[in-house]
């Protein structure tokens, strides 16, 4: 019996975990959150994670004892405590360094792309007047743009964010995979391109991003869950 639970949806905030516990080959029992239904509001679920989003991961300790931890960095920086692997626990500088990345995606790459995601669909409401996002859209573009090309730079003469393979790279990657919807190809990130490319190859990735495809419940029309941390 798996003694992790994982509260998912595919998003990419859910998939990076996803691919964490793919990579790092840890079991875990797999719970669909139905964001779109609002399951994410659920006393039961805001237990585990009181701040109504997902994912959320339910771990138990040696002596049975509950560690419910939400916020899809801190879930991976316990799944790479828990595994020694992919993470450089024992490394004060490379443990910072990765530290480092996996906050910059959680605090810029990750909520600015998805500010893109939000705005765009705002437009697109029936009777909206597209002027109203188009300060928004325009602001928060040209900083996904200015974070691509910070990653860029980072990964000239790198295969990995942090020379290794790791959590690092799990967290920005599922963004990074829907860069048509916030800077379109990649062309001019050849970088970025590569890395992409080359995280997208690993079959514990393949197997991640087809995870919980076939549970998704579609949404309402008017949804806007808002659901992704």
């Amino acid at each position: 019996m798996s003694l992790i639970t994982l509260y998912y949806f595919p998003t990419p905030n859910g998939r990076k975990v996803a691919i964490a516990l793919e990579e790092m080959r840890i079991p875990y029992t797999l719970e669909m959150v139905q964001i779109f239904a609002n399951e994410q509001l659920r006393p039961e679920y805001l237990d585990i994670c009181p701040n109504g989003r997902i994912p959320a991961l339910l771990d138990r300790a040696a002596d049975g004892t509950r560690i419910p931890i939400f916020e899809s960095g801190a879930i991976l920086l316990h799944l790479g405590r828990k595994s020694g692997e992919f993470y450089p626990v024992r490394h004060e500088g490379r443990r910072a360094w990765v530290d480092a990345w996996v906050f910059w995606q959680m605090a810029g790459l990750g909520p600015m792309s998805g500010q893109i995601t939000w705005f765009t669909r705002a437009a697109a409401k029936p009777g909206r007047d597209p002027r109203d996002t188009s300060l928004a859209l325009h602001r928060f573009t040209k900083e996904v743009r200015r974070l691509y090309g910070v990653l860029e730079r980072q990964l000239a003469g790198r295969e990995f964010i942090c020379d290794e393979y790791s959590i690092a790279d799990m967290a920005s990657w599922p963004w990074v995979d829907q860069h048509h919807s916030y800077v379109g190809d990649l062309r001019e990130f050849p970088n970025i391109r590569a890395w992409h490319a080359r995280i997208a190859a690993r079959p514990a990735v393949e197997r991640a991003m087809r995870l919980g495809l076939d549970r998704v419940q579609l949404p309402a029309p008017q949804a806007e869950p808002g659901a992704d941390a």
